[in-house]
């Protein structure tokens, strides 16, 4: 469902008024409030409201990123998500797990163009062991110490709890103990389950998902929050995603950021026309609106291009994602935006900002 408010700045309701004088105030959003601002606000009062409380988190002129990688190491998935462009089914022709010797000389590149960390994530494999993850994972710390790993995701942890009769947090902690660093938000999709069975009904439900950053949060892995909407999802949906994901960090504060982009149908069996960018920024907005405990929000120039994740930085985002030095995932579906570290630096300086290399934590590297 794409909609747009039909009203002007000076048309706004009364309800909209008072919900944008919460937010102008740094008062917390209740859900009636934030119901107002998304349905009834126009793009320019959530520019300007969102853009403010960016500003009110991070005062100084900086916008990060991070230098990192996405490794795919392996294709093969049993889920067969209605929207995944990029998985095989075991025994297709297709299908691979990375060897080490291939894994290597990735790091080794994203090493030489400047890239701290890699992002390491797969299908749900139904063959390999436990052990075989450890082990990697082991390998990665032991070969590349100063390299952060930022792997896997809920649904392939709650996978593998399933398959290995393990309560989650063990093998969280087992995967801890052999490398790793800290969990994407991979897998979040839309958080309904009323969505997630029409859309990735043999993935981990909503709750399993959050109960996952839950326990990573607890053992002290830190972790982003993602959202892919415009699929088969109710804008309300997107809201109640939103507020599921304020709850669990009002009790763990564990989540370092919030990436929000678009679903992208191509090669996929869900065809919907891709949201439009007035779409995407108002969700940004929102995010940062009703995200009021969640530090950073995140531009996605993957799916969305360089032009509207610069606008971006004035919908609420304080970061521009990653150099991305490979994506495979949203570029099976048809999308294949490519930055280097010089164009990042140059769009976010044209924006008015300093671009600044970032870790997964948020620290800075260097001042590009």
């Amino acid at each position: 469902m794409i909609f747009a408010p039909a009203h002007s700045p000076l048309e706004e309701s009364a309800g909209v008024s008072e919900a944008a004088v919460l937010a102008a105030r740094g008062e917390r959003l209740d859900r009636a409030a934030a119901d107002a601002l998304y349905y009834g606000a126009s793009l320019h009062t959530l520019s300007a409201l969102a853009h403010a409380v960016r500003l009110r988190l991070h005062p100084e002129p900086v916008v990060t990123y991070v230098g990192d990688r996405n490794i795919n190491y392996s294709n093969i998935c049993v889920c067969g998500c209605r929207f995944c462009a990029f998985f095989r089914p075991p025994g297709s022709e297709d299908g691979y797990v990375i060897s080490r010797e291939e894994m290597a000389e990735k790091i080794k590149e994203t090493l030489r163009l400047g890239g701290t960390q890699i992002l390491l994530q797969g299908g749900h494999h139904p063959d390999l062991p436990l052990e075989w993850y450890e082990d990697l994972l082991r390998w990665l710390r032991e070969t590349w110490p100063s390299l952060h790993i930022h792997a896997f995701s809920p649904p392939e942890i709650s996978f593998w709890s399933q398959k290995f009769a393990l309560p989650t947090a063990e093998v969280l902690r087992r995967l801890k103990e052999a490398g790793l660093h800290s969990l994407p938000g991979g897998g979040a999709e839309v958080l309904h389950n009323d969505v997630r069975a029409r859309v990735s009904p043999n993935k981990c439900s909503a709750g399993q998902w959050l109960a996952v950053m839950e326990e990573a949060h607890a053992l002290g892995l830190r972790t982003t929050a993602t959202m892919m909407f415009g699929h088969e999802e109710e804008p309300r949906h997107r809201l109640d995603h939103l507020f599921a994901v304020r709850e669990t960090q009002d009790r763990t504060h564990g989540f370092t950021a919030f990436i929000p982009w678009t679903f992208q149908p191509t090669h996929t069996r869900i065809q919907r026309a891709p949201l439009p960018a007035p779409a995407y920024l108002r969700l940004l907005a929102l995010s940062r609106l009703v995200l009021d405990n969640v530090p950073n929000i995140q531009a996605s120039w993957v799916t969305m291009g360089p032009q509207t994740a610069q606008l971006a930085l004035f919908y609420g985002a304080n970061d521009f994602g990653s150099l991305m030095i490979e994506e495979n995932v949203v570029a099976a579906a048809g999308v294949a935006y490519t930055l280097s570290r010089d164009e990042i630096c140059r769009i976010i300086s044209a924006a008015g900002f300093e671009p600044v290399q970032r870790t997964m934590d948020y620290k800075p590297i260097s001042r590009a």
